[in-house]
């Protein structure tokens, strides 16, 4: 007899080792998508696997690799082997903080290159087949940072407001085509992201920590954003009020209030 059971859709995620990632993952393999992870954290990567497998039918395929690394989309999309991706989730990122003279380069060069040319690429490699199929979904992971300068983490708020201007973009360019493209842009999270940003520093560590969201609740937020195929998603009033910041006080500002903010929360 034909076995006439239908493939499920497939979802890439980047940065899918925990956090955001991990939990976006989650959500996918409920709504029945077989799953691509990808990180460079080996261990937390398998596990993450181990959890979405013991509670889904979802198969899950990993692929290890650093994405801060030169032409590493073009890699992961040879990884795919030709699978059709229906979901692609840009989501792995990382910070730095401190003064722009001080920051170490090679760092910060991995950063850009993590948030801008592989988010970028690894874009352009999927949307082609998502057109072609007249389908897709795309959520690309920006923050708050990007509505505004950041003293003290400047390239990680420029960067972040490129993937919201190139989000917004392309998501232009794809009306009618079936395909849509969705910027997550979350404020203060509880992820491990902090860990990265300023040595151990915990987002629960934070002074300022009023509007911190859970990574399930961001990432349930997200998720339904992107479903719905909005283009811009900001979860949290606090947040949104915040984004508009730039309208009602000068630039200069704005900018003196962000650098209170990174200071206040990593006073010792």
């Amino acid at each position: 007899m034909e076995n006439t059971k239908q493939k499920n859709q497939i979802a890439l995620v980047t940065g899918a080792a925990s956090g955001l990632g991990f939990e976006l993952a989650l959500l996918l393999a409920k709504d029945n998508y077989d799953l691509i992870l990808a990180d460079v954290d080996a261990e937390k990567l398998q596990k993450a696997k181990e959890t979405i497998t013991s509670e889904y039918a979802s198969e899950v395929q990993l692929i290890i690799k650093d994405l801060s690394r030169n032409n590493i989309a073009e890699q992961i999309f040879q990884d795919l082997d030709g699978k059709p991706i229906d979901v692609l989730i840009n989501n792995a990122g990382f910070g730095i903080f401190g003064s722009f003279i001080d920051t170490d380069w090679q760092r910060e060069m991995d950063m850009l290159n993590l948030h801008v040319m592989t988010t970028t690429h690894l874009t352009k490699l999927v949307l082609k087949g998502m057109v072609e199929r007249g389908s897709g979904k795309i959520l690309n992971m920006s923050s708050l940072a990007a509505f505004q300068p950041g003293p003290l983490m400047s390239l990680y708020y420029a960067s972040k407001a490129y993937i919201l201007s190139f989000s917004e973009a392309i998501a232009n360019e794809l009306k009618g085509s079936g395909v849509t493209v969705t910027c997550l842009c979350p404020g203060q999270t509880k992820t491990c992201f902090q860990d990265v940003v300023s040595n151990g520093c915990k987002a629960s560590d934070n002074k300022i920590k009023f509007n911190i969201g859970s990574a399930k609740e961001v990432a349930e937020y997200g998720y339904e954003a992107m479903l719905k195929g909005k283009v811009v998603a900001i979860p949290g009033n606090i947040n949104k009020f915040l984004s508009k910041l730039p309208r009602f006080v000068s630039r200069n500002t704005a900018t003196a209030i962000i650098r209170r903010i990174q200071e206040k929360n990593r006073e010792g």
